[in-house]
C-alpha cells in the first residue's frame, strides 16, 4: 500500500504539468497589417503599409517577414519604397515605364539596412526583423510605401486585396475597413488622416 500511495500522486502531477505546458503563451497576440491610402493617382492610389508585431514574446527573426496577398481585380504595383516584390511577373503589355510588379499575388520582403535614402521611408529597411511588442515596441514596427495602378480612385471603387499571407506559420484574416488612421506632423501641431484604412490580423498557428 505504501508503494502505490507514493507512485500514484507522482504520476498524477506529471500528467497535469505536461498538459499545462500546451497552454498558449500569448493567446491574444497578433501581427497586424495596416493599409493606409494617403492619396489618389490618375489610375489608383499611394498607400503606406505598416506591419506591427503585437505579440508579447514571439519575434520575427532572420530571414525576416514575407507578406503576400491577391489583388481583387487587375491591380499592379507601379512603385515601391522601403520594400520590394520578390517577383516582377509578366509586365509585357507595358511600354515605356515598366511597373515594379505585375503579379496578381505578389510577395513582399523588407529591404536591408543601409539602402539609399531615396528608397527608404520611416520604419523600413530592417531586413524584415521585428521585435516582440512586449519586449521592445519601438522596433516591433515595419513599413513600406507602394503606388498601385489599375485600381479604384475613390473610397467606393477601391477593392480590398484578399488572401493575405504572412510566412512562418501564421494565418491571416480577411481585410476589414476600419476608421482612417490619424497622423501627427509639424511637431505634433497638425493632424492629418488617411483617405481610407483597412486592417488584416495574422495569428501564429
Amino acid at each position: 500500500m505504501g508503494l502505490y500511495g507514493f507512485i500514484y500522486p507522482f504520476v498524477f502531477v506529471m500528467i497535469f504539468s505536461h498538459a499545462g505546458a500546451f497552454k498558449p503563451v500569448d493567446p491574444t497576440g497578433n501581427i497586424t497589417i495596416k493599409w493606409d491610402i494617403l492619396s489618389w493617382t490618375p489610375d489608383g492610389y499611394v498607400a503606406v503599409v505598416t506591419i506591427t508585431n503585437y505579440q508579447k514574446h514571439r519575434q520575427i527573426k532572420n530571414p525576416g517577414w514575407t507578406i503576400g496577398w491577391t489583388w481583387a481585380k487587375k491591380e499592379f504595383i507601379w512603385l515601391m519604397v522601403g520594400a520590394q516584390a520578390i517577383e516582377q511577373g509578366d509586365c509585357s503589355k507595358f511600354k515605356g515605364y515598366i511597373p515594379h510588379s505585375c503579379k496578381r499575388n505578389p510577395e513582399i520582403v523588407d529591404l536591408l539596412p543601409g539602402v539609399p535614402y531615396n528608397q527608404q521611408i520611416a520604419n523600413c529597411c530592417k531586413g524584415g526583423v521585428l521585435s516582440a511588442w512586449g519586449k521592445n515596441f519601438s522596433t516591433a514596427v515595419s513599413a513600406f510605401q507602394l503606388t498601385v495602378g489599375s485600381a479604384g480612385t475613390t473610397n467606393k471603387t477601391v477593392r480590398l486585396p484578399n488572401k493575405f499571407t504572412f510566412r512562418g506559420g501564421y494565418t491571416c484574416s480577411r481585410a476589414a475597413i476600419v476608421p482612417p488612421s490619424v497622423f501627427l506632423s509639424s511637431g505634433g501641431l497638425r493632424r492629418t488622416r488617411a483617405i481610407m484604412t483597412w486592417n488584416v490580423k495574422c495569428t501564429y498557428s
